[in-house]
C-alpha cells in the first residue's frame, strides 16, 4: 500500500479503499453461482460441492426457522471437529440470518454452558446437526420468526476469549466487518495469482478461535475446497504434516508453533502460508520461504475482526506485523490515546 495513504505527521497508517459492502450470505451465494461443481467442503465422511451445499443450507436454515431461529438470533455450535456437519452448522446459521457462537466439541460442558448463557443463544447445533434449546423452545412460544436475509449490521458470529483473566468475553462481529475482512484478504494474499477452484485450504484451527474464520472464508470466497482436519490429527504435528501432503493442501493459515513441527517436504504444494496468533520466529520464515510461496505474518485482536495488519515476509529479519489490510486503519497512540508523531 502506498505511503500517501499515511498521515503526513502522525503515526496513523492506511486506509486503502475498502471493498464494497455486502454480507457473508452474499459472498457464499456468489461463489455457489460461480463454482457449482467445485467441492466446497471435504471431510473423511464425505464431501459437498457448492451446488449441493446450497441445497443443504436451505434445508437446515429452514429447520432453524422452524425452531424459532431467524434474523437476529444466536445459535450455539458444538459439533465434532473435522466433519462436514461442523461447517454446515456454521453456514446454515448464517444463512438463517442468525449469528453462530462456537464451542469446541471436546470442551467441558461448563465452558459451553457459560459461553451460551453469556451469549443468550436461542438454540444450539450438536452432533448429527441435532438442534436443541438451552433454556426454552421459542418455537413453542409462537414468537414470529424473521426469515429475511441478514443485513450489514446483523452479527455474523460471536467468538469468546479464553477467559484466562475471568469470565470469557464474547466479541460480536457484524456481517459488514466479516465480509470486509474476507474481501480485504482476497486483495492482500496472492494478489497476482489468487486462490481459485483448484486450491485446497486446510481447516485445522478450532472454530472457537477467530482465525478459523480466515480458513473457512479463504476457501469459500475463492471457490476453493475447504479440507477439514480432525482435532486428533491437528494435535500431532508429524501426522498433520503428512496429512497436508496426502490431502494436496495449497493454502494454510496457522500458528508458528504448529508449523515448526512440519518439514519443508510437507509444504511442497503450499503456495500460501499465513501465520498469526503468536510471535513469528525469523528462523521459521527462513526455513519455509521459497519461490512461488507467499509467507505472511498477520496481527490483530479479535475485536478488530480477526486481523488488522499483514506483512509479506521473505525470510529477512526483522519480522514485522505489517501494514493495515485494505479498509483498516492503524494508529500508534500515547497514554492519552492520541496518535504520536
Amino acid at each position: 500500500m502506498a505511503d500517501n495513504l499515511d498521515h503526513p505527521e502522525k503515526a496513523i497508517f492506511g486506509v486503502a479503499p475498502a471493498p464494497p459492502e455486502h454480507t457473508l450470505v452474499d459472498i457464499i451465494n456468489a461463489t455457489i453461482t460461480d463454482h457449482p461443481d467445485v467441492v466446497a467442503i471435504e471431510a473423511t465422511e464425505g464431501s459437498l460441492t457448492y451446488a449441493q451445499l446450497k441445497d443443504v443450507l436451505i434445508e437446515h436454515a429452514q429447520r432453524l426457522h422452524e425452531h424459532g431461529v431467524g434474523r437476529g438470533s444466536r445459535v450455539g455450535i458444538r459439533v465434532p471437529s473435522g466433519t462436514t456437519d461442523l461447517y454446515i452448522a456454521i453456514l446454515a446459521t448464517i444463512y438463517a440470518g442468525a449469528a453462530y457462537v462456537p464451542v469446541d466439541w471436546d470442551e467441558l460442558d461448563s465452558r459451553a454452558n457459560t459461553v451460551w448463557a453469556e451469549a443468550q443463544v436461542d438454540a444450539d447445533f450438536g452432533e448429527d446437526l441435532f438442534i436443541t434449546h438451552p433454556d426454552h423452545d421459542p418455537a413453542e412460544e409462537n414468537i414470529p420468526v424473521d426469515t429475511t436475509p441478514p443485513t450489514l449490521d446483523d452479527d455474523a458470529w460471536i467468538i469468546f476469549t479464553s477467559g484466562s483473566t475471568g469470565v470469557p468475553k464474547g466479541v460480536a462481529v457484524s456481517h459488514r466487518s466479516a465480509a470486509a475482512l474476507v474481501d480485504s484478504e482476497r486483495l492482500t494474499y496472492l494478489a497476482d495469482a489468487p486462490l481459485g477452484p483448484t486450491d485446497r485450504v486446510m481447516a485445522g484451527l478450532s472454530v472457537a478461535f477467530d482465525a478459523s474464520c480466515e480458513e473457512m472464508w479463504l476457501a469459500w470466497r475463492a471457490g476453493a475446497t475447504l479440507v477439514t482436519a480432525s482435532r486428533d490429527v491437528v494435535r500431532s504435528g508429524d501426522v498433520l504434516g503428512q496429512w497436508i501432503v496426502d490431502k494436496r493442501i495449497t493454502a494454510v493459515s496457522t500458528v508458528p508453533t504448529l508449523a515448526a513441527m512440519w518439514s519443508e517436504k510437507s509444504l511442497e504444494a503450499v503456495r500460501l502460508l499465513i501465520f498469526g496468533g503468536e510471535a513469528c520466529p525469523p528462523a521459521l520464515v527462513q526455513r519455509l520461504s521459497k519461490p512461488g510461496r507467499e509467507v505472511w505474518n498477520t496481527y490483530g485482536p479479535t475485536e478488530a475482526t480477526v486481523i488488522a495488519t499483514a506483512e509479506l515476509m521473505d525470510g529477512t529479519p526483522p519480522i514485522r506485523i505489517g501494514r493495515p489490510i485494505p479498509g483498516w486503519e492503524l494508529a500508534v497512540v500515547d497514554e492519552h490515546e492520541e496518535p504520536v508523531n
